[in-house]
């Protein structure tokens, strides 16, 4: 959704991002002033991002905060650690809401039937990574994990049809994991991508697609270590969900 966004309104996302606590109680007006948008901007920004308007997405994110009473507690804490944590709460709900149940269910289907199970991952992903390959193996399927840039170009040419290769990635744009997710596209192999990019590079050579949301404020932007959040959050779901599946069908 937010690749849609116009270079102002994307700054507009990010400013309201950074005060969603302050965001309830203010005003479209108000909001104009602080973020030096025009109200027009403000409308056309929420509603590209799936509301009706900025009415429904303040009415919205104030029945969350009524509806969450364990985040009561935040009221007394330092402004920047209560925007921190809420950041991470934002994720999680946005990843929620763009989950697709048909594209889990596929996954799970796919998983089910396949002989082996490739998992790629570079940097900060390998450790979801790695924890999807050993509950994968604790739930009885045949996996192997790389993370190695060669291993991965390599390996992704000799998997065979009956297969299935996960890819974890947050932008999409590792070049080694393009890479093997083309060579097994093209060799006709099923492939899954965990992401939160929808226009990354990989997306064209991926049969299914899990996607997440990923917000743009970086508490290390000096670094390449956004949060893999969404991540962690779609992996868990996919893994408890195929062992609901799976429970079912014995």
């Amino acid at each position: 959704m937010k690749n849609k966004l116009s270079s102002s309104e994307k700054y507009l996302w990010e400013y309201i991002q950074n005060n969603l606590d302050d965001i309830p109680n203010l005003s479209i007006v108000k909001l104009s002033e602080d973020a030096n948008v025009s109200t027009a901007t403000i409308v056309r920004t929420t509603k590209k991002m799936g509301y009706s308007g900025y009415t429904d997405f303040r009415q919205q994110l104030t029945l969350k905060r009524k509806d969450t009473q364990q985040y009561k507690n935040l009221e007394k804490v330092d402004h920047d650690i209560k925007q921190a944590i809420l950041k991470n709460k934002y994720e999680v709900d946005n990843t929620l809401k763009m989950l697709n149940v048909g594209s889990i269910e596929d996954a799970i289907q796919k998983i089910k039937k396949s002989s082996d199970i490739y998992i790629f991952a570079r940097g900060f992903s390998e450790f979801i990574a790695q924890e999807l390959l050993v509950k994968l193996q604790l739930l009885g399927k045949n996996c192997v994990l790389s993370t190695d840039p060669n291993i991965i170009v390599t390996m992704s040419k000799r998997i065979r049809h009956e297969d299935l290769v996960i890819f974890i990635t947050l932008n999409g744009e590792t070049k080694e994991l393009v890479a093997g997710a083309k060579n097994a596209f093209d060799n006709g192999v099923s492939t899954l991508t965990i992401t939160t990019n929808e226009e990354g590079s990989i997306i064209k050579y991926s049969e299914m697609v899990l996607l997440g949301f990923k917000s743009q404020t970086s508490y290390f932007p000096d670094y390449e270590v956004r949060s893999r959040l969404p991540l962690q959050v779609i992996s868990r779901i996919l893994l408890d969900s195929y062992v609901i599946r799976t429970q079912k069908s014995q």
